[in-house]
C-alpha cells in the first residue's frame, strides 16, 4: 500500500486524479491538502470538501496556502476558461459544504503526518508547490522522512503551456518549485513531456461514466467544460495531466525517466522554466552542483496509462 497525501487545487483534472487515488486498491489516501491555483484557496478548498462528500472519501482535508512563497510575486489570474468559474466545470457547486476541515494548516498537516509515518508517506502534488515548500521551511528534516514526492508540473524537452518556457503549476510559484526540486528527498516530475501524450477521448469518458456508477457520472459532468476547452488543442477529448502523476505512484514502469539535478528559473522571460542537468554530463561549476539527482519523465506508455486510469475510475476499489 502507498500512503498518499494529495496536494491539489481542484480543478477538473484534479478531480479525476482524486477519484483515481480514492478508488485504486493500492492507495491509502491519508490526507488532502489544498492550494490556490486553478481557483482561489477558498474555492479549491470548498471543491475538495465537495468531492470528499460526494465520493464519501474518509481522508481529512487541510486548507493550504493562498499566496506564493514570495508574497511579492505578481498574481496570475484564475484559469476560468479551462476549469470554469467554480473550478469544477461550472456544475453548480454549493457555496458552502457542511464538512469540517482539519484544524491544521496544510503544511503542518504534511509535517505531522510524515513524522507519524516515517518512510511511508508519498506526497503527490498536482498544483503549485507552495505547501510543500512551506513544510520544508518549517521542518527541513521531513525531507529525509518522506518516501517520495511525485509532481505534476514542468516542461523539460517541450515548450510550456502558460509561456513558451513554463508550465502553469511551476510558473505559479517558481520559488516554491525550486525549493522542492532541490530538497534532499526523492522527486519524480511528471510534466508536459509525457502528460500531453495522454488524451482521454469522449468515448472513453462516457464508458467510464457508464461503468463507474454515480461517482464516475459526476466526474463526467465535471469534465465536460474541460473537454470543450481542449477542442482547440487535441482532436478528441482531454489531456489528463494530474492522473498521470497518480499512475506513476502505482505503475512507474509505464514511464521512462532521466536522472539529474533540477532547477527552476525564478524571474526574467524564462520565469518558471524547469531545467535538468542530466547525470553524467560534465559542466564547469554551476548552480546545479551539489543538489540531488531527481527523476524527470521523458517517455510514457500512454495507452497503458489511460487503460489503468479508466479501469480504476470505472471499477472502484
Amino acid at each position: 500500500m502507498h500512503k498518499v497525501i494529495f496536494d491539489t487545487d481542484p480543478g477538473v483534472d484534479d478531480a479525476m486524479a482524486l477519484l483515481f487515488l480514492h478508488r485504486h486498491p493500492a492507495i491509502d489516501l491519508v490526507g488532502i491538502t489544498t492550494v490556490f491555483g486553478n481557483a482561489s484557496i477558498e474555492t479549491t478548498t470548498r471543491n475538495a470538501l465537495f468531492l470528499k462528500q460526494a465520493w464519501n472519501i474518509p481522508a481529512p482535508v487541510a486548507k493550504g496556502s493562498g499566496e506564493t512563497l514570495d508574497p511579492d510575486r505578481p498574481h496570475v489570474g484564475w484559469p476560468t476558461g479551462i476549469h470554469g468559474d467554480d473550478g469544477l466545470g461550472n456544475i453548480g457547486v454549493p457555496a458552502e459544504i457542511d464538512l469540517p476541515l482539519d484544524p491544521r494548516c496544510a503544511h503542518r498537516f504534511i509535517i505531522d503526518t510524515v513524522r507519524a509515518n516515517p518512510g511511508d508517506v508519498t506526497l503527490v502534488a498536482v498544483g503549485r508547490m507552495t505547501n510543500l515548500a512551506r513544510a520544508l521551511r518549517a521542518d527541513p528534516e521531513i525531507a529525509r522522512l518522506v518516501r517520495s514526492v511525485v509532481i505534476m508540473g514542468g516542461a523539460f524537452d517541450v515548450t510550456g503551456n502558460i509561456t513558451p518556457a513554463a508550465e502553469a503549476n511551476i510558473h505559479g510559484d517558481t520559488e516554491a518549485a525550486d525549493a522542492v526540486m532541490t530538497a534532499p528527498w526523492p522527486v519524480a516530475v511528471i510534466g508536459l513531456d509525457v502528460t500531453t501524450k495522454t488524451v482521454m477521448s469522449r468515448a472513453m469518458l462516457s464508458d467510464i461514466a457508464e461503468r463507474g456508477g454515480r461517482p464516475a457520472r459526476l466526474l463526467s459532468d465535471i469534465s465536460q467544460f474541460y473537454i470543450d476547452f481542449y477542442e482547440h488543442h487535441v482532436d478528441d477529448g482531454m489531456i489528463v495531466h494530474d492522473s498521470c502523476a497518480c499512475v506513476y505512484v502505482v505503475a512507474p514502469e509505464l514511464f521512462q525517466t532521466r536522472g539529474g539535478a533540477i532547477r527552476v528559473i525564478c524571474g526574467g522571460i524564462a520565469d518558471g522554466q524547469t531545467l535538468q542537468k542530466p547525470d553524467g554530463r560534465l559542466f564547469p561549476p554551476n548552480a546545479w552542483d551539489d543538489f540531488p539527482s531527481q527523476q524527470t519523465c521523458v517517455g510514457i506508455d500512454a495507452d497503458a496509462v489511460l487503460k489503468l486510469i479508466g479501469d480504476t475510475l470505472a471499477n472502484g476499489s
